[in-house]
């Protein structure tokens, strides 16, 4: 029987602990060979483009997740899990959380690798539902004492603050400018739609560490060359993706590749991460293929019910 879940569903279901965890197991899994994880396929539609990412774990699942950049508002993804012994459709998930709670979940591993143990302030610019898995999946890994955010709009940062305290329970305040989100933070997050930087590198504390989610490549990005050049520790989920987008990734240019470390290797200890508290740390995420699929398969197995 093929399982089907919408976003109610997955949200009901999926906790951060768990996501965290499957996200850890998916980067292990990948550093060690098991995933599968070939870089992003996209063609070329009128309007935009339908893409494709895909992963296998060895003699267990493989699937596909598939999303549009047509722009259309009630536009969705889908995510689909294969038995590897059958072929069968195990199950299927249609909508944006599982995808953002899986960007959560990475993003948190990120933390839980490279932030310093004692962290314990987080700064987000942005307020989107990006953002706000980031604070959710990030709270499991780490005993937030306060969580200062910034978005465009006054009425949007208010209401994720109102939420943060609302459903985590953890003191939130919203603020007025980019550089007073990220200041004296431990760990900060960039979660948002922006084409040009958010934030200036001078705004980071000595010791923090910074999750990107947003634009990255050397056309648009939310953050800029400064913020690389400050960070002692460069890493990403995957170096291969980070080196396939067309445009390219910042990280992909000048001197930053051989610099970049695949964060699954940080978790297996075969590069080093941080190795000091003053150390400033960077993660951009480019989304491991294969881990929506790997969060389904986790999905199913903590029990949820069909539609």
């Amino acid at each position: 029987m093929t399982l089907l879940f919408d976003d109610r569903q997955v949200a009901a279901t999926l906790d951060a602990p768990t996501t965290v965890a499957a996200m850890r197991d998916a980067l292990l899994a990948a550093h060690a060979g098991r995933l599968v994880a070939p870089p992003r396929a996209s063609a070329p539609l009128a309007g935009g483009r339908m893409v494709l990412t895909a992963g296998q774990l060895t003699d267990e699942w493989y699937g596909f997740r598939s999303y549009d950049t047509l722009g259309h508002p009630a536009g969705e993804q889908l995510v689909v899990l294969h038995d590897a012994r059958t072929g069968a459709v195990r199950a299927i998930a249609v909508g944006a959380e599982l995808g953002s709670r899986r960007t959560g979940g990475l993003g948190a591993v990120a933390v839980e690798a490279l932030a310093r143990p004692d962290a314990t302030t987080l700064g987000v610019i942005g307020s989107g539902g990006q953002a706000w898995t980031q604070v959710w999946a990030t709270a499991a890994v780490r005993p937030l004492r306060e969580v200062t955010v910034h978005s465009r709009s006054a009425a949007r940062r208010e209401a994720f603050a109102a939420r943060v305290r609302a459903e985590l329970g953890i003191p939130a305040r919203a603020v007025g400018s980019a550089a007073e989100a990220v200041r004296d933070r431990d760990v900060v997050v960039l979660a948002t739609t922006s084409v040009t930087p958010v934030l200036a590198a001078t705004d980071l504390a000595p010791g923090t560490h910074v999750n990107t989610v947003g634009f990255k490549q050397v056309h648009r990005h939310e953050f800029g060359t400064d913020l690389l050049d400050a960070a002692d520790v460069l890493v990403t989920d995957s170096p291969a993706q980070a080196a396939a987008y067309d445009p390219p990734m910042l990280t992909a240019v000048g001197p930053y590749p051989g610099r970049l470390r695949d964060l699954g290797a940080v978790l297996a200890g075969a590069v080093p991460g941080r190795t000091g508290a003053d150390q400033v740390s960077v993660f951009c995420s480019t989304g491991l293929a294969g881990t929506e699929v790997a969060l389904l398969d986790r999905l199913v197995r903590v029990g949820a019910t069909t539609v």
